[in-house]
């Protein structure tokens, strides 16, 4: 009304869209969790979060407070459609914007999800685009429902808090802190469930074991500030090579790495190995009269009784690589496997 006062700026709530995005996806599959990461992982107002267990799906929902979630329809245990109805019954869900993940695009199945209470429906995996596009005009369309209420400041700094937290959990939990790659647990992790994935598919898996030559040397030559700028550099080679959503470079411990490729034959991880291997020589890190150079061993299975035999596989051809002279990628072979040698012992103090 004219000649009114102009209220505080501090009374009138910002735009939604001003507001950070917590994104939950429930999936049974880690490669698909790591592949939408990877797509939200740019996005800086998008904070992501995922849960593998779809027993537990309202309780994570009811500790992240998401303004999306990602449900995918075929998962163990439960009916995805049924999942769906209990967060519509769910007080803390009950108005959340639920995007359903289907391998399907089939009228029925989309009909029976918008019954179930779904806001939207995508054929997994999404366009990166689309993807985006969809959780921001979600977050947006549900912030502005939330503004109406007066909690929803209480709801931003919750938000805040939240992204703070989860993501020093999540340097702590899976992030190797010096190389920024995946820690050791994170591999551990990863393997297990991808393992379990590939016993039910018999989808092959590589895992390629990597270790810097004569690091204690470069070490004791240069110094350990030195030695912590080439196992950065390393990484950065690794984290490169590892270039697919579902490829994981992870720091096994001190000069050590690891990388876990799915789907792929022994001669597509040896050229990833070679691609690797030669990407470090390219550095050109001084050593003594040479560079700095990694040996690599390399390990193909169809996933069996325990994932620590394809670990302990890769981990006889990097000691195979080793005793060849280093600086050179060994391929696992069973035949060739000295069957007393014990590389944890073998290895370079």
């Amino acid at each position: 009304m004219k000649g009114e006062q102009d209220p505080a700026p501090q009374s009138t709530p910002p735009p939604a869209d001003n507001y950070m995005a917590l994104v939950l996806l429930v999936d049974d599959q880690v490669m698909i969790c790591e592949a939408v990461r990877r797509m939200l992982a740019s996005q800086s107002d998008i904070d992501f979060h995922y849960c593998t267990d779809p027993m537990e799906a309202l309780r994570v929902a009811d500790r992240v407070k998401p303004t999306v979630i990602l449900q995918d329809l075929v998962m163990p245990g439960i009916d995805g459609m049924e999942l769906v109805r209990h967060y519509r019954q769910n007080a803390q869900t009950h108005s959340v914007p639920v995007i359903v993940l289907s391998t399907k695009d089939d009228p029925a199945i989309k009909s029976e999800a918008f019954q179930a209470g779904a806001n939207d429906y995508l054929v997994k995996l999404p366009d990166r685009v689309e993807l985006i596009a969809r959780i921001r005009y979600h977050t947006r369309a549900y912030l502005d429902h939330v503004q109406r209420d007066e909690a929803y400041r209480a709801l931003r700094e919750s938000q805040r808090q939240l992204m703070r937290v989860n993501l020093e959990l999540e340097r702590l939990t899976r992030i190797d802190g010096l190389t920024g790659l995946g820690n050791r647990r994170y591999f551990d992790e990863y393997l297990a469930a991808e393992w379990k994935r590939g016993l039910r598919n018999r989808a092959a898996i590589s895992v390629l074991m990597i270790d810097v030559d004569n690091f204690k040397r470069y070490n004791d030559a240069y110094g350990h500030l030195a030695g912590d700028e080439v196992l950065k550099q390393v990484s950065s080679v690794l984290q490169a090579g590892a270039n697919r959503s579902t490829d994981l470079a992870a720091r096994y411990g001190g000069e050590e790495f690891v990388i876990v490729l799915t789907d792929v034959t022994l001669a597509g991880a040896s050229v990833v190995a070679e691609r690797i291997s030669q990407g470090v020589r390219d550095l050109a890190i001084p050593h003594g009269e040479g560079r700095v150079t990694v040996s690599i061993g390399v390990a193909t299975m169809i996933p069996g009784v325990d994932p620590d035999e394809i670990v302990n596989a890769a981990d006889l051809a990097l000691f195979r690589a080793k005793a060849a002279g280093r600086d050179c990628v060994v391929l696992h072979e069973p035949s060739a496997d000295p069957g007393s040698a014990d590389p944890q012992s073998q290895r370079e103090a």
